[in-house]
């Protein structure tokens, strides 16, 4: 009874920890996509792409709030993916589109907009918006619109490429920016923008933890697994194996390093064994003892 008790106060303490982590990831990724959207696009002549620079663009000839109209966009979107996206995405993604809408709407205009170069104005919209998307897909939410939209498009035209979907949506929304702000560089700045705004997400989703493979096919696997041990104290898995010509037995090392490890594997593996055949490859992330712990 007291374990069950127990138990249950633990589940607890973890679903409140748990929900204010989202709510705090909200609340940080809202600041910086209101940020990329308000501060930097709003006054910058350009509309970066999906449903934010949809609504950007309705503001620029209505006047209407962009995260209301967000909001408004979304709705439609959810109702059409909801046996796709599923419950659980939907529930998280409205409430970070709720967040979001109200820094937008309420607390980002009791701030300057940016009024420089344009161009900065274009490369600090596409950090902050990535940036922001980032830290909300990090907790398994979203802002929703395209991505919402996207998998629907993928479900049933399963042969489509996600990025090439997401690539056409955005370039339409991109190439409206042309007859709104009458300026042909609206489009050129909105593609730059939404090609930042990707680097900057793949970089803190997958750089960060990123690391380097090394696979080396050799026949003196238990001196370069010693060796590589005592020169940079990292670990290899063993994978029996034999040449497909030659039949001769050979072990396969797999070691995971930094990208800064990665020349002295090389070294100690050449002063092991000079016939080896090295491979290195990157890894988007590496999880375990000694590297980033999920």
């Amino acid at each position: 009874m007291r374990t069950e008790r127990t138990n249950e106060g633990s589940r607890k303490k973890i679903d409140v920890k748990s929900a204010g982590a989202d709510i705090f990831y909200d609340i940080a990724g809202s600041i910086l996509y209101a940020a990329g959207i308000y501060t930097f696009a709003g006054n910058a002549g350009f509309a970066p792409g999906g449903v934010s620079g949809l609504a950007l663009l309705l503001n620029y000839l209505t006047g209407f709030p962009v995260g209301t109209m967000t909001l408004f966009f979304n709705i439609p979107l959810i109702v059409i993916s909801y046996k796709t996206v599923g419950k659980q995405l939907l529930m998280k993604s409205a409430k970070t589109m709720v967040i979001s809408s109200l820094f937008l709407d309420v607390v980002f205009p009791f701030t300057p907009m940016y009024e420089g170069d344009r161009m900065m104005a274009v490369v600090y919209s596409g950090i902050c918006l990535g940036a922001g998307m980032a830290l909300f897909y990090v907790r398994g939410s979203s802002s929703g619109g395209i991505d919402f939209l996207t998998l629907t498009i993928k479900k049933k035209k399963p042969h489509l490429s996600i990025g090439v979907i997401t690539l056409l949506i955005d370039l339409a929304v991109i190439f409206l920016g042309w007859p709104v702000f009458g300026d042909v560089d609206a489009v050129l700045y909105g593609v730059a923008s939404t090609g930042i705004c990707t680097v900057v997400i793949d970089k803190i989703m997958y750089g960060f933890g990123a690391g380097t493979l090394a696979v080396i096919v050799t026949g003196k696997g238990k001196q370069i697994s010693e060796r590589i041990s005592e020169t940079v104290r990292r670990g290899t898995t063993s994978i029996p194996a034999a040449g497909g010509y030659t039949g001769r037995k050979k072990d396969v090392l797999l070691c995971a390093c930094t990208k800064a490890e990665a020349y002295l594997i090389r070294s100690a593996v050449e002063e092991a064994d000079q016939e080896a055949f090295l491979m290195f490859t990157e890894t988007s992330e590496v999880f375990g003892e000694g590297f980033k712990i999920k």
